[in-house]
């Protein structure tokens, strides 16, 4: 990850789609990303954020932007950067197993 957010990423009010965020990136650009997930690991929430191309599809690159995720009292979210290999390495291994368990999931529903 080196790009990094702004701390306040604009989240829309959820309407039951897909809910997007705005990053401001560092180079002075910005990213805009699908929330694919919000996890919990040993106390402390993380996001998983999928870069849009221009017509707002996914990306096909499959790279995904990882923070600490956090909301204040009014429930405003903001996001932090991983500055820590073993904080972002075992992040992302959660991450990985969220993702083992939702292939899991869908293969059984299929059944």
């Amino acid at each position: 990850m080196s790009k990094h957010p702004n701390t306040n990423p604009e989240l829309p009010e959820d309407d039951g789609s897909d809910i997007l965020v705005t990053l401001s990136l560092d180079d002075g650009s910005e990213a805009e990303c699908r929330i694919l997930t919000i996890f919990e690991l040993e106390g402390q929430n993380y996001i998983v954020l999928l870069p849009l191309d221009e017509e707002g599809n996914d990306k096909e690159e499959g790279e995904v932007f990882l923070y600490r995720y956090f909301e204040d009292e009014e429930g405003n979210p903001s996001l932090d950067n991983i500055e820590d290999e073993e904080e972002l390495e075992a992040a992302f291994d959660r991450f990985d197993e969220l993702l083992d368990e939702a292939e899991w999931d869908a293969l059984l529903e299929t059944d």
